[in-house]
């Protein structure tokens, strides 16, 4: 825990070295978006049926003391997978634990799983704070070696070297103005070969390019129930197109 902290502030250190970049806003939806949950039931999803279900039109997953995570868990599209593609949703969730959004992911079933829905990959962060750096919407390696690969804010890229952090896109004031404690925020993902980009509430927070040997071309999308305290979040108005 404490090297993580230490690389975050170390990361949110070098981002003072920059200027913050003209507020970039996201595209236009397009017409052609699919919709990829119905409103009513899980049909296309699977997860684990204590801790998922449909709230209210909304995906709803939650843990309690009776009904814990065994490990992080979650429920997967199954009709279809993350490539080149334009992801947009809404969620909201409490402030005890956080989930996420895992994108061009794999689907873990062999060796010692703690669960049938073990998913490991590039994920979006959701949590429901406002302080910087931990906040939704930085990508994390779940599963993997790199941790938070790149934080909200962070214009960078991937190399031999590891992160190199070239702008600033919104800084901490900015962002806690920008978040909906408690309620629903909106999330735009588009990633295009190794070129990633996150919005909330429509505006760009993220900015980042992989490195070609380590980017993650394809997989699966999930929805995460993180282990540990009891949790709840909702998801609504799931929508994705591949871009050609």
């Amino acid at each position: 825990m404490t090297r993580c902290f230490t690389f975050a502030a170390l990361t949110l250190f070098a981002l003072q070295a920059f200027a913050a970049d003209d507020p970039q806003t996201a595209p236009p939806e397009s017409s052609d978006m699919k919709a990829i949950f119905n409103g009513k039931d899980l049909t296309g999803w699977d997860g684990d049926p204590r801790l998922w279900s449909v709230k209210d039109g909304a995906i709803h997953g939650e843990t309690t003391a009776e009904n814990a995570a065994g490990g992080n868990t979650f429920i997967i599209w199954q009709d279809g997978t993350t490539k080149d593609f334009e992801l947009r949703l809404s969620f909201r969730c409490n402030a005890t634990n956080n989930s996420g959004i895992q994108y061009r992911s794999k689907h873990i079933t062999d060796g010692k799983v703690r669960n049938k829905w073990v998913v490991r990959g590039y994920q979006h962060e959701i949590r429901n704070e406002v302080k910087l750096p931990s906040v939704s919407g930085f990508i994390y390696d779940e599963g993997g070696k790199r941790g938070r690969t790149c934080l909200v804010g962070e214009r960078a890229s991937w190399g031999e070297d590891g992160k190199k952090i070239t702008g600033q896109l919104i800084d901490a004031e900015g962002f806690e103005q920008l978040f909906k404690l408690d309620d629903w925020n909106d999330v735009v993902i588009i990633a295009k070969g190794t070129h990633i980009q996150h919005y909330m509430n429509g505006r760009l927070i993220l900015d980042f390019t992989d490195a070609p040997e380590l980017a993650l071309r394809d997989g699966i999308l999930a929805l995460q129930l993180h282990a540990g305290p009891p949790m709840w979040v909702e998801f609504k108005d799931l929508r994705i197109k591949e871009i050609e």
